[in-house]
């Protein structure tokens, strides 16, 4: 069985909507690439709502994508990630994790696959728990 061929998919700056997202404090705009790619990927860039308020209160709490692959690239400003086993600005796909904090003009380029994933809600870290016994 083969794949199905991927689509041309364009996404100009000029015609750029961003719309609310998982992150209340944060805006995404879609790429285009999910319907050209038949669900295998997402991509979009995210920034900070610019009436949000100070970026101390932008933490997503701990959390897990369960996604086969994810990535995503700063394009402005600045983000402090802690991770599972890798501790503060290590980028690893589908670990625990938390945002720190951000520059209140963090934009970043997010891609990830599949396009549409879970995201589970973790409630402390998996070595904390395991010490903690």
């Amino acid at each position: 069985m083969s794949e199905p061929k991927q689509l041309f998919s364009a996404s100009l700056a000029k015609d750029a909507v961003y719309k609310t997202g998982l992150r209340s404090f944060m805006e995404y705009r879609d790429l285009g690439i999910e319907h050209a790619t038949h669900g295998k990927f997402r991509a979009h860039t995210i920034r900070i709502k610019k009436d949000s308020g100070s970026h101390e209160l932008h933490t997503t709490g701990l959390h897990q994508h369960l996604c086969d692959f994810q990535m995503f690239y700063v394009l402005n400003g600045w983000i402090k990630f802690t991770y599972e086993n890798h501790g503060e600005h290590t980028f690893t796909k589908g670990i625990v994790h938390n945002e720190l904090d951000c520059s209140d003009d963090l934009e970043v380029l997010e891609i990830y696959s599949p396009a549409v994933h879970e995201t589970r809600v973790v409630r402390q870290m998996p070595e904390t728990a395991a010490a903690a016994r």
